[in-house]
């Protein structure tokens, strides 16, 4: 990844130190010059992108949907790639080409109802960058993600096509939890760290193939392989 030289920020009288550092980060940050260069919407696209090139997630012509997707750039990515995508998000998104956008609260029923609905049948890959609000508190964080991953797991079991994929963010400590409950229904699992992740992010993602059915086919009675990055 091309580097630049570093900028240096004074604080603004406006700006507090920790958001003058953040954006310091940002403008010295060369996944952000490059996702700018290339009219990505953020740097998460680098993630997807490497994982994608190494295990074929994305084909022309496969229905994706792409949970917690604002800004847009993991839907920019399939779309680029002749997916039909499906994307939601609690933030609103500027318009994608190729791309519907659905508004609201993964987690809330009302809104996995609406997503069914518009997706109108099984899919071949289920993104999740979702992100919960951190808290600072380690134990509450990696609950929430854990509550997360688990109901995208759960979502992903009911619109995953035979063989479908499955990419989920998490934090570390989460992964077991989100582990055990896809381990039955999917041939694979790899536990990922895109050479875009910060050094300083606990994040991991949590890449499940060869998804076999619900607990109620018997394929899903088969173990699963758990692979390393």
């Amino acid at each position: 990844m091309q580097r630049t030289d570093k900028t240096r920020l004074k604080r603004g009288k406006k700006r507090t130190s920790s958001s003058t550092r953040w954006l310091q980060r940002q403008l010295n940050d060369p996944y952000v010059q490059a996702a700018k260069r290339a009219g990505w919407r953020a740097r998460s696209v680098f993630k997807l992108e490497e994982i994608d090139a190494r295990f074929a997630l994305i084909a022309k012509g496969e229905p994706v949907v792409d949970l917690g997707a604002a800004p847009g750039s993991w839907s920019q990515y399939a779309a680029k790639k002749a997916a039909r995508v499906v994307a939601l998000d609690l933030l609103p998104m500027e318009p994608i080409q190729g791309v519907e956008i659905l508004q609201g609260d993964f987690l809330e029923p009302a809104t996995q109802e609406a997503l069914l609905a518009r997706l109108g049948g099984k899919v071949a890959t289920v993104l999740s960058d979702i992100a919960p609000d951190a808290t600072g508190r380690r134990l509450v964080d990696r609950l929430k993600a854990e509550a997360v991953g688990e109901a995208v797991v759960g979502f992903a079991c009911a619109v995953l096509e035979n063989d479908g994929k499955l990419l989920i963010k998490l934090v570390k400590g989460a992964e077991t939890a989100v582990m055990d409950m896809a381990r039955p229904h999917f041939a694979k699992l790899r536990l990922l760290r895109p050479e875009a992740t910060r050094s300083d992010s606990s994040e991991t993602y949590l890449l499940a193939t060869g998804f076999r059915g619900t607990a109620d086919d018997p394929a899903g009675a088969e173990s699963s392989t758990v692979a390393a990055a």
